[in-house]
């Protein structure tokens, strides 16, 4: 086996990021397993929990809920819509929301993924002692409440980002007569 570059602070064995990673694929592994192939994918079964805890959420209110972006959340109810798993209407109190609710094929497919998803759960953590169980729970969840303290932080800033940009990037043409002229000198 070939030694190890040297590569500066950086190191695979202690980046945070790789080593979630891996933590989050091998847990994808273990619900995959313990649901076996074709079933509600993990991102869809915390979906259809979330809805089961509170009907009615409108689908920003999912976004807050589950840390899923807004776009695949939007491209997820959908296909789960078309697989009969939920449904959704507009909210009475804004008509541009929707509010969404797990059909009775929800229901039945929470039910029954819900215990596996508790032995994938399991299976992970039974890799850890139970103190390092606990360490482990308390980190992840500070970390979860830390990132969705930035991402509302940044909100207001993305929002007048985003109004000035338009102005700002639209160059000014010359008139038309100006750029023909402009092209018989050039040519």
């Amino acid at each position: 086996m070939a030694g190890k570059k040297s590569t500066g602070s950086y190191d695979l064995e202690t980046s945070l990021s790789h080593l979630l990673r891996r933590a989050q694929q091998f847990a994808y592994d273990q619900f995959v397993q313990q649901m076996g192939e074709g079933t509600i994918t993990p991102r869809q079964f915390i979906v259809l929990f979330a809805v089961n805890e509170e009907e009615g959420l409108s689908q920003t209110d999912l976004v807050n809920r589950t840390g899923i972006d807004r776009s695949t959340l939007a491209d997820m109810i959908s296909r789960m819509i078309k697989n009969g798993l939920l449904a959704r209407k507009r909210t009475a109190e804004d008509a541009r929301a929707n509010a969404v609710r797990l059909t009775a094929a929800g229901r039945r497919a929470l039910t029954t993924t819900l215990p596996r998803a508790i032995a994938a759960e399991k299976a992970l953590l039974e890799l850890l002692p139970k103190t390092a169980q606990a360490d482990l729970m308390r980190g992840l969840s500070h970390l979860a409440s830390a990132i969705g303290s930035a991402k509302d932080a940044e909100k207001p800033v993305r929002a007048r980002a985003t109004r000035r940009a338009p102005a700002a990037a639209t160059p000014r043409k010359k008139p038309a007569a100006k750029r023909t002229a402009a092209k018989r000198k050039a040519s």
